[in-house]
């Protein structure tokens, strides 16, 4: 069967809406037993969009990000994106900066810098806690990037402000965090819904399974995560770099977690024994037990190039690989599967909600390894018009959906009516 006639499994019809506000009524009301304790606000009156002379833009602060310009990637490539774009449709911008700083304003954002020297993990929560403090005042909506830091969310509440809380994905399952640090995330989440004016999620798979999953009585909104499409066939220098071939390689960008199914996919095509290499774009430079498994299973036709941050080397190597084998699975729109389809690849990817929301069937799919096995000898033979044809549907779909100028509109009109 042609992969691509098969029924697409998504049963959110909504999901081509711009933004989904929606307020789910399906439990306990806010401030009761294990709660962190808020004072109920005052409402508001809503603040309309700056149209005429006098009207004051919404002023937004957006945190739990190390700042812009990007330099790390994750939420900073996020921000840096965003909050210029909502700068150019009139709302007034403060990104909270950590460290000293010597700007003051990045594209028309007002940047604010925010230090922390507690060690360790300790200085994230130092850094958010001293960001949200200071966020207390002089702003309409209060926008925290991540739920790690969300008992701390309830200090601008108790000032009438609007808090909003981005959910990003189910941290609290990845295998990197120790015991303590999970129940911590776990909690975190819920405290969340409890803190939070509104909850916003990149993906409506995901908003479905956490509302499905806590009980909670508060507004969401879904506005995805943003993607260029890259369609260029004449930057090659990094293909030299490395020593490949157009169209002569799979490839894998991801971290070296176990919830990435790196060994999976590393032992799946070593078993498939298809004629093309595999190379593998991970943080294997960090070591570690996964790592030393990953190198131990390494077929003779597989590489590990490690870290590669430069997005002028990644996205050619992503519009030059035969295929994209993408093995995520705790959540969220995953921004590196996002830019792998606007580089029109054909996508290997992990069977799971948020990967079927995001792909909207446009890809082979595999729930294990011996699936996955299949999957690549599937690929190997698939005809030339077929590959051209989820070549094209990607990067329609990022086009169409995942455009940063129409999440930035979803954005900025969700803040302007201002409904959490």
């Amino acid at each position: 069967m042609d992969p691509l006639t098969q029924p697409d499994p998504r049963t959110d019809s909504a999901n081509d809406a711009p933004a989904r506000l929606s307020r789910p009524k399906i439990g306990r009301p806010l401030g009761t037993a294990g709660d962190v304790p808020v004072p109920p606000p005052r409402e508001e009156p809503a603040i309309e969009a700056p149209t005429k002379l006098g009207v004051r833009a919404v002023r937004v602060a957006i945190l739990g990000s190390r700042g812009i310009p990007a330099r790390y990637g994750g939420f900073e490539t996020f921000v840096e994106a965003l909050a210029p774009r909502l700068v150019e449709r009139g709302l007034d911008v403060t990104v909270f900066c950590e460290g000293k700083g010597s700007l003051a304003s990045f594209r028309g954002v007002k940047l604010r810098h925010v230090r922390a020297w507690a060690p360790g993990p300790l200085r994230t929560l130092q850094f958010d806690a001293n960001c949200l403090a200071s966020a207390c005042r002089g702003f309409d909506v209060v926008y925290m990037l991540g739920y790690g830091s969300s008992p701390f969310c309830a200090l601008p509440r108790v000032f009438r402000r609007r808090v909003w809380i981005n959910m990003d994905g189910l941290e609290w399952r990845r295998s990197k965090w120790n015991p303590f640090a999970r129940v911590w995330l776990r909690t975190c989440e819920r405290v969340a819904a409890s803190v939070a004016n509104r909850l916003v999620f990149d993906n409506a798979a995901l908003r479905d399974e956490v509302i499905g999953r806590l009980d909670v009585d508060v507004p969401t909104t879904v506005i995805e995560y943003g993607a260029p499409v890259y369609a260029r066939d004449d930057e090659v220098e990094a293909l030299r770099r490395f020593e490949l071939e157009s169209g002569g390689y799979s490839l894998v960008v991801c971290r070296a977690e176990p919830e990435n199914h790196v060994l999976e996919i590393v032992r799946a095509h070593a078993a498939a024994g298809v004629a093309r290499p595999l190379v593998v774009v991970a943080n294997v430079e960090v070591g570690g037990a996964y790592v030393k498994k990953l190198r131990a299973a390494l077929g003779a036709n597989a590489r590990l190039l490690g870290s590669v941050y430069d997005p002028k080397v990644l996205a050619p190597l992503r519009r030059h690989a035969f295929d994209y084998v993408h093995g995520h699975s705790v959540g969220g729109t995953n921004p590196s599967l996002l830019e792998a389809m606007g580089a029109g690849n054909v996508v290997l990817a992990h069977d799971n909600p948020y990967n079927r929301e995001t792909l909207a069937g446009s890809a082979l799919f595999w729930k294990d390894e011996p699936e996955l096995v299949e999957r690549f000898r599937e690929s190997e033979n698939l005809p030339p018009k077929v590959r051209a044809r989820f070549s094209e549907r990607c990067v329609a779909r990022v086009r169409e959906h995942y455009d940063w100028e129409r999440i930035a509109d979803a954005y900025a009109a969700a803040f302007r009516e201002l409904h959490g």
